[in-house]
């Protein structure tokens, strides 16, 4: 990975935001260090010069000039070795008694407090730093009372430069951590548009690496792979159907040609004519359908067709579908019976549902052989109304009844029955759109198509949304 395409990442730049953040944050935490620390020390001196200067007055008021004349030189060489400094001065600033040589030349301000740079008379070489308070007496005598502070200036600027140092690291560890997030992040990145890219080139089978960490980027990885799954299956089903459109197309097309080509012939009897042309409006009419229901199904599927529900009970639509096919099943000497044991209204749209149970009985009536038996049932069950067609016909072996219900599929034992393979897949489709399961299964002989009605507890007639 080039350096500029990691400095010209978004991840590089919310990593160096972050760091800015992150650098705040340790600055305002080190200076309210800081400023606790070298506040407290500083609170400490004043107090302590204070509470002296304060005694010595006290003194003074008792005793009187000798008298504190006298304390002053007692703590001098008592503490000749310690910070503290006392100064008491004639009203003309003339040294008295203490441990400074002289007045300091800087104006003290308006509280009294004073910060001075003096020759240090323990006789260091270096000047020392200064903080006291200036007191005046009766007779306008004053009193300097202070401490020498290079050391809580040593001091200050140890915690600075500690504090600086601390920022600085804390900002390249930070910067570091930055450039390592990001490289890790622009790695994983990396390998989902390199997948992508492999993909768009024509490699459908190709899937973005999982490390196995089942962090963000394992589960963005496995959400990607398993849309990638279904889009590899459903362009596998369109090519099916495309395959499926031209093998199906084909025979009706040729035979619609070639009646056509007849009907050039002139020397045709009008009878015979007559007969060509009706069988190719038939044959028209059967493309037609089988274009028709193959958009409906899509249209169901994508979402584009809105069902006009309403609640309703299934008697009425079993009973008229029914009477449509009885004929048909009385010609092949059929049982068609009907046995609704529960009438449960349920949110549905009437003319799908027909349309639906049209196809079931249709396939039914068509694979069931002579003198077989049809059932259509209702029942209820738990918080479903459960409908059923039952034939005794041959049946779905059951690893081929997830794919019956795909489009142009059709199964090796109606290979020779005329069909479209369209009849079950808009089932699914019509089952979707009213979110109702739809299972087969053995009916001992032959085959049981189920449909499973949520029933609606008396909320209010909705739409609900169609599933693909």
């Amino acid at each position: 990975m080039k350096p500029t395409e990691l400095l010209r990442s978004s991840t590089f730049r919310l990593a160096l935001l972050y760091m800015v953040l992150f650098a705040g944050s340790a600055s305002m935490l080190l200076g309210f260090i800081y400023w606790s620390t070298v506040a407290f020390m500083s609170e400490q001196v004043d107090t302590t010069i204070e509470t002296e200067i304060q005694g010595l007055a006290e003194q003074y008021r008792q005793r009187g000039l000798n008298g504190l004349v006298s304390i002053i030189n007692e703590r001098v060489e008592r503490r000749s070795d310690s910070a503290a400094l006392y100064l008491f001065a004639s009203p003309t600033f003339r040294p008295l008694a203490g441990n400074l040589a002289g007045w300091p030349g800087e104006t003290p301000a308006e509280d009294g407090w004073l910060d001075f740079e003096i020759e240090d008379p323990r006789g260091n070489i270096d000047n020392l730093f200064a903080r006291a308070r200036v007191f005046e007496l009766t007779g306008s005598f004053k009193l300097l009372v202070g401490r020498d502070v290079r050391e809580l200036h040593v001091t200050q600027a140890l915690i600075i430069r500690a504090l600086l140092w601390g920022l600085a690291i804390t900002v390249g560890l930070a910067l570091v951590g930055g450039i390592m997030v990001s490289r890790t992040i622009l790695r994983r990145l990396e390998d989902i548009n390199t997948t992508s890219q492999e993909i768009m080139a024509g490699d459908l089978g190709r899937r973005v690496p999982t490390r196995g960490t089942s962090d963000d980027f394992d589960q963005l990885a496995a959400n990607l792979n398993a849309m990638l799954d279904e889009i590899e299956r459903l362009m596998e089903g369109i090519r099916h159907v495309s395959d499926n459109i031209a093998h199906d197309l084909r025979t009706p097309l040729t035979r619609l040609r070639h009646r056509l080509e007849g009907l050039a012939d002139d020397s045709l009897p009008a009878d015979t004519r007559h007969d060509q042309v009706e069988r190719s409006i038939a044959e028209a009419d059967q493309l037609l359908g089988l274009f028709s229901a193959l958009l409906r199904i899509t249209r169901m599927e994508a979402g584009g067709y809105q069902p006009s529900f309403s609640r309703l009970t299934l008697r009425g639509i079993i009973e008229d579908a029914a009477e449509l096919y009885q004929v048909v099943a009385e010609e092949k000497g059929q049982n068609l019976a009907i046995d609704v044991l529960d009438d449960t209204p349920i949110d549905a749209d009437g003319d799908l549902l027909f349309q639906a149970l049209s196809n079931l009985i249709d396939n039914a009536i068509k694979f069931t052989p002579e003198d077989g038996a049809i059932r259509i049932a209702t029942l209820r069950r738990d918080d479903a109304v459960i409908l059923s067609v039952a034939d005794s016909g041959p049946g779905i072996p059951a690893e081929e009844r997830d794919r019956v219900l795909e489009r142009f599929y059709r199964a090796e034992a109606s290979r020779s029955t005329m069909g479209s393979g369209l009849g079950l897949s808009l089932v699914a489709a019509i089952a979707a759109v009213h979110q109702a399961a739809l299972e087969l299964t053995d009916n001992i002989p032959g085959l049981k198509v189920t449909l499973r009605f949520p029933i609606p507890n008396g909320r209010e007639i909705g739409n609900p949304k169609p599933v693909a």
